[in-house]
């Protein structure tokens, strides 16, 4: 008993896929983005903290690539259980606080982290029509934001009250709780199919160069992916390093860029709907993102509290709002029988982007400041922005 992308379900069923989805996606988030917001009170330098992420992205890599496969074996939900498993796991190994040990929970979260989306884009792509999909899928998305305010906002709080270690267990109990939501949920999204024969590594590489639309974005996508995780992880450390924040300020400027994330995936996947133009959304998306992270890196601190906090929504907005516009774009793209292996096959060079960002980072860090790595992903932001207008110019067929 399987997802299939060809199974038809009434409208009614969208609404419980679409929260169960929205909420693995949020749980992925809050494991993520804890070890950076708790990086100041369990003394948390850049260099474990970015080899966290990396160990993250070099497991999620594999795992959205040949992850097609087992979700059409498994199905979206057992796979959502799964995933909530391996974050419970992580976070056992991240409250032990060494640099190894945050290491081996990066990568077991890892395994989390590459087969959520697609899964997602395989059980709501067969549950919504044509002309919602990216208003739905950019509401899934907003399931990043929704953990991420909540750690911005609460594990702060939990660390220095309690200590960090009960930040990882809170974050575990509620994938936890969420294992058991999506086990009562699997058997009404459980179909009987005959399974698509599996694809060889030629193939799934070619559902990406065959068409030149799906190629840029996947190119515009690594950019984008480090400027978010890049926003995500050590923005606290910029702001209380380098823009004058107390760890504090520092959490709540975090939480506003959440906040216009999530703001952002709501709003862009409504106003792609609208005028029809996701790839026009994206383009303006990369544009605002470039210039949100050029001003903070180059002259943040003269911008005052006010002028921090504003362009930390903006830069949220842009950073953390593109996701939802974009999955829906490979969908609409991808044959419609293989959106799972499109979907993973086009988030591994996302991933790429996840996973050198934070070697990025530290090194820039290092050699200079993380205002310049800041600036620097801003260059490389306007790159992938012209490669999705020069992108969008083949209008030819697949």
């Amino acid at each position: 008993m399987v997802d299939a992308n060809t199974a038809v379900r009434p409208a009614p069923a969208l609404l419980p896929a679409l929260g169960a989805t929205t909420s693995l996606q949020a749980l992925v988030a809050l494991a993520l983005f804890a070890p950076g917001v708790v990086a100041p009170r369990a003394h948390i330098e850049v260099w474990p903290l970015s080899m966290f992420s990396c160990a993250v992205f070099a497991v999620g890599i594999p795992a959205s690539f040949w992850g097609g496969g087992f979700i059409a074996r498994l199905g979206s939900m057992r796979i959502a259980s799964l995933c909530a498993a391996a974050i419970i796991a992580s976070m056992a190994l991240a409250s032990l606080g060494s640099t190894a040990a945050l290491l081996a929970a990066g990568l077991c979260l890892g395994l989390a982290f590459g087969p959520e989306t697609p899964a997602s884009a395989v059980l709501l792509a067969r549950l919504v029509t044509a002309e919602r999909r990216a208003f739905v899928f950019s509401v899934r998305q907003t399931g990043n934001q929704i953990g991420a305010v909540c750690v911005s906002l609460v594990l702060p709080a939990i660390a220095i009250s309690l200590g960090p270690a009960w930040c990882y267990a809170a974050v575990g109990a509620c994938a936890l709780l969420a294992i058991a939501w999506f086990e009562r949920l699997r058997p009404a999204y459980a179909v009987k199919v005959v399974p698509l024969p599996e694809l060889s590594l030629r193939t799934r590489l070619a559902l990406v160069t065959a068409d030149r639309r799906i190629a840029m974005l996947a190119l515009a996508s690594m950019p984008f992916s480090a400027m978010q995780v890049s926003l995500n992880t050590v923005f606290v450390p910029l702001g209380t390093r380098e823009l004058g924040l107390s760890h504090v300020e520092a959490g709540m400027a975090l939480a506003c860029a959440q906040a216009g994330g999530l703001i952002g995936r709501l709003g862009w996947g409504f106003v792609a709907t609208r005028l029809n133009a996701s790839r026009g959304v994206l383009v303006v998306i990369g544009l605002g993102m470039t210039f949100c992270a050029a001003l903070l890196g180059l002259d943040g601190v003269s911008l005052g509290r006010t002028g921090q906090f504003a362009i930390a929504t903006l830069f949220g907005l842009t950073a953390s709002g593109w996701n939802g516009v974009f999955v829906a774009e490979i969908a609409r793209l991808a044959p419609q029988d293989r959106i799972g292996e499109t979907t993973g096959a086009v988030l591994t060079a996302s991933y790429a982007g996840l996973l050198a960002a934070p070697a990025l980072v530290s090194f820039l860090d290092s050699a200079a400041s993380l205002g310049a790595a800041f600036f620097a992903l801003a260059c490389l932001a306007l790159c992938g922005t012209l490669a999705l207008v020069w992108g969008g110019h083949d209008k030819g067929k697949k």
